[in-house]
Formats: C-alpha cells, sequence, structure tokens
C-alpha cells in the first residue's frame, strides 16, 4: 500500500530484546515530570503483553518514582525507562540518565512532602539498586508476583 511505513507509532514502546536475551521493552522520553504517565504507559503496555498484568499496579508506581526521582535529580535532557521480562513471575524496571550521581535513600520524615520515592520503591521492589556507567547510571527494580 503506497504511502504507509513500518516505522513504529510515535506514541507506541519500542519493543527490542534486551542483551541477555529476555524480551524488553524500552522508550527514550524528556527528563520532565510529563514523562511519568508515558512511562506507566510502556509499563502496562508490556505487562500485558507477558499476560503480568497483576503487576501493573506496583510496578506503575515504582517506574513513576524512578522517573521522579530522575526529573528532580539530574540535568539530563532525556531518560530511558526499559522493562524487562526476567521469567513469569518477575520484571525488572530501569530509568537510565546521564547524571553520575548514585541515588541516596534518605529516611523520610514523617511530616515531609516529598522525599519518600526511593522509601516507597525499597518497600515494592523485591530489590533494586543502581550500576553506574561512564556516561551516567541505570537505576533498576525487581518486581515479582506474591
Amino acid at each position: 500500500m503506497a504511502g504507509t511505513s513500518n516505522a513504529p507509532h510515535p506514541t507506541q514502546p519500542h519493543l527490542e530484546p534486551a542483551p541477555t536475551g529476555h524480551p524488553a521493552y524500552t522508550e527514550t522520553l524528556p527528563c520532565t515530570p510529563e514523562s511519568a504517565p508515558a512511562a506507566r504507559r510502556l509499563i502496562r503496555q508490556a505487562l500485558g503483553a507477558w499476560a503480568l498484568d497483576a503487576l501493573a499496579d506496583d510496578a506503575c508506581l515504582v517506574v513513576g518514582e524512578m522517573v521522579a526521582n530522575a526529573c528532580r535529580h539530574t540535568r539530563s535532557s532525556v531518560l530511558r525507562v526499559s522493562v524487562t521480562r526476567l521469567d513469569g513471575t518477575r520484571v525488572e524496571i530501569a530509568v537510565t540518565d546521564r547524571s553520575r550521581a548514585l541515588p541516596v535513600r534518605k529516611p523520610g520524615r514523617p511530616d515531609a512532602l516529598d522525599g519518600r520515592g526511593l522509601v516507597l520503591v525499597d518497600a515494592i521492589a523485591a530489590r533494586w539498586g543502581a550500576d553506574p556507567k561512564r556516561w551516567g547510571k541505570r537505576v533498576w527494580a525487581e518486581v515479582r508476583a506474591a
């Protein structure tokens, strides 16, 4: 058909195999708070494709906090969100940015309006961490079915 393109629609995530051979969805987004809904949409689409919808609420909360932290604590113009299916019960969510400053979990004050992001990630994720890169860092969290 003339005039059609095989390129993915700009609002659809890009499915690409991760280096380990696990299926992964990735999307590069502006490093702004407005990217959190797009990141959550990516997570929901991937989990739906893998029949892991039961993980969606926890995974979306985790990615929302990770995107918020990247936007608040880095000067990156873009960030990369990925979700990787590790097996039938676990996924890894990652946010990559160009800042080399690693995240630090701080004890939250009960009256604080912010500063609870990593406390929430720690409470929801089976495990999480940050991998320094020469050009920035990759913050990741593993979410698994109960």
